[in-house]
């Protein structure tokens, strides 16, 4: 029998206020400082054992800074403003301000979104690699792609969604994608998730069959729906491989810089989040990329992808998201699991 999928009530409406509006035009990529503001080897079907071992004492973290840093670039959102997180407890070691200013004009120009949308948590682990070279070519060729009247996805409010979601301190699992949707009204930054009212595709469908299958009373989201947000919300981290994408045409923004850069975040949640990480590697690419993540710290939990090509071949034997849940009751308590119900209308997620 399927075990009851337990509801947080806490866990259901997230507050939309840190979630900027999707529509904001791809332009803001590339605001000009005149316009100032303020601012894998196959995967195995097996997973992991999962481990005893004790919790650490203690968890390394950068929580969300309430403070807004004044940049010479201009927003990328329509809202004037962003309530803080209830991620948000301690004020962090991080200058976001003092940092800004101490950008070059043209740096400050081609991080406009990341300054902007970037959540502080995250912004002060990557901001050495954000003034990367690898980096700022990354966003020269973005702005080139807008230059030439190339559309993009997710809209540029999105890009780093994620991050608003689920800043650093509050991760517990983490969900790899590939490449962002490239159709209209899909990606919005969270991957295999897709805006309403667009149906769930194909590979997220199958997701929701294996939640069906673990826990009978699974509630995907209204109207045959794919918004993932209550799941981001709750910790868990879902990210691309790539963040961005021509419409049209996948992996047409693969192997620009994009691959190095969430890698580092990989590896940056692998080295803070102290109390262990589910990791969820399904298909090749995935598990490449959680290689070297520390299986005594960390559980990784390997299997094909959920595409209707490849998930008959053990995909829906996985068992992953018990396993997940099993897990993360062991390091973080009986209430240290996720709620993986689905059911929150959108306009209680700010989508």
């Amino acid at each position: 029998m399927s075990a009851p999928l337990k509801r947080k009530a806490a866990d259901v409406a997230a507050s939309s206020a840190k979630k900027p509006k999707a529509n904001a035009s791809i332009t803001s990529f590339f605001s000009t400082a005149a316009n100032s503001a303020k601012p894998a080897a196959a995967a195995s079907t097996a997973s992991s054992t999962i481990s005893s071992s004790p919790p650490k004492a203690s968890e390394e973290v950068s929580p969300k800074s309430t403070a807004s840093a004044t940049a010479t670039t201009a927003s990328v959102f329509t809202a004037t403003s962003t309530a803080p997180s209830a991620a948000a407890a301690h004020a962090p070691k991080f200058d976001k301000a003092t940092w800004v200013e101490k950008l070059t004009p043209e740096q400050k120009d081609l991080l406009a979104l990341e300054i902007q949308s970037l959540d502080e948590s995250w912004l002060a682990q990557l901001k050495d690699d954000v003034v990367s070279k690898e980096f700022l070519d990354l966003k020269r060729f973005l702005k080139k792609e807008h230059e030439a009247g190339k559309k993009i996805f997710p809209p540029a409010a999105d890009v780093y969604s994620w991050s608003r979601h689920t800043p650093l301190n509050t991760v517990k699992v983490v969900i790899l994608g590939q490449d962002p949707y490239h159709g209209p009204n899909q990606a919005h930054g969270l991957c295999f998730s897709v805006r309403p009212p667009t149906p769930a595709p194909p590979s997220l469908a199958n997701i929701y069959k294996l939640l069906k299958k673990e826990y009978d009373n699974f509630s995907p989201p209204p109207n045959r729906g794919g918004l993932l947000t209550p799941w981001a919300d709750r910790g868990v981290l879902l990210l691309n491989t790539c963040l961005t994408v021509r419409a049209h045409e996948a992996n047409s923004h693969a192997n620009h810089g994009w691959e190095k850069f969430t890698q580092r975040i990989i590896e940056i949640v692998a080295k803070k989040r102290t109390n262990g990480v589910v990791f969820l590697a399904w298909g090749s690419p995935a598990a490449k990329r959680v290689a070297k993540v520390d299986r005594v710290r960390h559980c990784v939990l390997q299997s094909v992808h959920p595409s209707p090509l490849s998930a008959a071949r053990g995909f829906f034997d996985c068992g992953h998201f018990k396993k997940t849940n099993e897990w993360l009751k062991q390091r973080y308590g009986n209430d240290g699991d996720i709620d993986w119900n689905l059911d929150v209308p959108p306009e209680k997620t700010g989508a």
